[in-house]
């Protein structure tokens, strides 16, 4: 049978119809460039889109090349290795955290509703130093301090810190009689715990501060929690009756002092008045006894007339009759009145 030859003038086809292999070669040829310009556009989309990050300004981030610690950054806009070569972990350094124990903040707010379950309950059970039972809730607000040992030194910074905090309580209201713990010895268990607690933290190098250790409530279990708060309310119930009577005492004893004090200085007043006058009477008399015996009838006569003086403005409206007197009619004054 002969044969057709196909030129280039015919085209692919010859009489027996189209060349499908050379078809597919050329859409395979197709497809080939086609796929390399576009794996080169995602490659580079990929390359700038995870080469960028972003800080923000609460934070610094952490990165690792192929997994090890390379450097740090601080807040604002930086570049690095794409295609996971190199990795960032940001780090919250200015926020304040905080752990709850002995309950968990469902909503916060004006306000909070909180929650207790087993696992709280556990944690605020304690035993104090005189052998009584104590449920303690606590809050511990820290920050990071050191973020490359917030990362890298401890596996769970935070698991690790509950356990932590929760070991120094125990140890710190073990060394406290239930007394101290829900009355006057709160504020030297929260120093304490909290000095141990940074102490611990510092030494297993978890790169964080604790800024409180705040007791959130202190009460005894409930079975006796009615009982106990019997107690606390007589004390309560002593310390205003104390108060009230040093209030008492404070403002009636200054002002007995003070009316004594007026008594005694007005009885030295007194004395020295009476001290002076009698001194002066002494002069007195002795000015006088000197000038009577340089002339008896002349200081008689100017006595008299000087007490005379004094005595008569006093004696209104009477008169008086020598009784050795006779013969002479008295004539008195018959006005509204006057008196014999």
């Amino acid at each position: 049978m002969p044969v057709r030859p196909v030129g280039p003038d015919r085209g692919d086809f010859g009489d027996g119809g189209p060349d499908f292999g050379d078809l597919g070669r050329r859409f395979l040829r197709f497809l080939g460039t086609q796929f390399l310009g576009l794996l080169l556009i995602v490659l580079v989309v990929v390359g700038a889109i995870t080469s960028y990050y972003q800080v923000e300004p609460e934070e610094v981030a952490l990165v690792t090349r192929f997994g090890k610690y390379a450097f740090t950054t601080q807040p604002g806009p930086h570049f690095k290795w794409p295609f996971g070569v190199d990795s960032v972990i940001k780090v919250p350094v200015q926020r304040q955290l905080k752990e709850e124990f002995g309950f968990r903040t469902v909503q916060p707010g004006v306000r909070s509703e909180y929650e207790q379950t087993d696992e709280t309950r556990r944690e605020s059970r304690m035993l104090t130093g005189d052998l009584n039972v104590a449920d303690v809730e606590w809050i511990v607000q820290y920050k990071v301090k050191n973020p490359y040992q917030f990362v890298f030194r401890v596996r769970d910074v935070r698991g690790t810190l509950r356990d932590v905090s929760e070991a120094v309580m125990r140890k710190v209201v073990g060394d406290h009689s239930v007394t101290e713990v829900l009355t006057v010895g709160r504020e030297q268990i929260q120093v304490l715990a909290k000095e141990q607690l940074q102490t611990l933290c510092n030494r297993y190098q978890m790169g964080i501060e604790i800024l409180q250790l705040v007791l959130q409530d202190v009460n005894p279990p409930e079975s006796v929690r009615e009982s106990f708060n019997e107690v606390n309310k007589a004390i309560q119930e002593r310390e205003s009756a104390i108060n009230q009577a040093w209030a008492h005492y404070n403002s009636v004893v200054p002002e007995a002092a003070g009316k004594a004090e007026q008594q005694i200085q007005g009885a030295e007043g007194y004395a020295t008045e009476r001290v002076n006058m009698a001194r002066g009477e002494v002069a007195r008399f002795l000015a006088l006894q000197t000038e009577y015996q340089k002339a008896p009838s002349v200081t008689r006569a100017r006595l008299y007339l000087e007490t005379m003086g004094t005595v008569l403005p006093a004696t209104r409206h009477r008169v008086f009759i020598d009784e050795k007197l006779k013969g002479i009619l008295p004539l008195l004054s018959l006005q509204e009145g006057a008196k014999p």
